[in-house]
């Protein structure tokens, strides 16, 4: 299966949790490209539930920065589909990582260090763009 627009969802930015830490630099380069952009172009990877985010954690601060009801996501059954991998970054400090202790540490109040998952996706993410006006007004919608 390969993933198309009709796959994004709009999900509430409440709903979200991080497993991972961002680089603060790398969250403020991305904030400007969106402001000016004026939208998303990519979907963050999410699992449909718990809400953990697999891949996209600085487009999800940039939400933040933002003050945004919702950003555009994927939302897959992270245990069972075998499209989504994890495997370690070099040089993280770990031999490896499962998907189990992904979700424990994003439904835990910790987070690993940056750059500690590296997700792969059997297909790749579509292009899109959701303007930030659009994921601003959604704020009174429900999920």
């Amino acid at each position: 299966m390969v993933w198309s627009e009709e796959d994004v969802e709009l999900v509430p930015v409440a709903w979200l949790k991080a497993h991972e830490e961002i680089k603060p630099r790398n969250k403020e380069k991305l904030l400007e490209m969106t402001k000016r952009w004026g939208g998303f172009t990519k979907p963050l990877v999410v699992d449909q539930r718990t809400g953990v985010i697999l891949d996209g954690h600085h487009r999800y601060h940039v939400s933040m920065n933002l003050n945004l009801a919702r950003v555009p996501a994927i939302c897959v059954d992270y245990i069972a589909d075998d499209r989504v991998t994890v495997t370690v970054w070099p040089a993280c400090g770990r031999t490896d990582l499962t998907k189990a202790e992904v979700i424990s540490m994003g439904l835990s109040n910790d987070v690993f260090p940056p750059k500690t998952s590296r997700h792969s996706m059997a297909d790749d993410l579509p292009p899109i763009h959701v303007s930030l006006e659009r994921l601003a007004l959604l704020q009174d919608e429900s999920p």
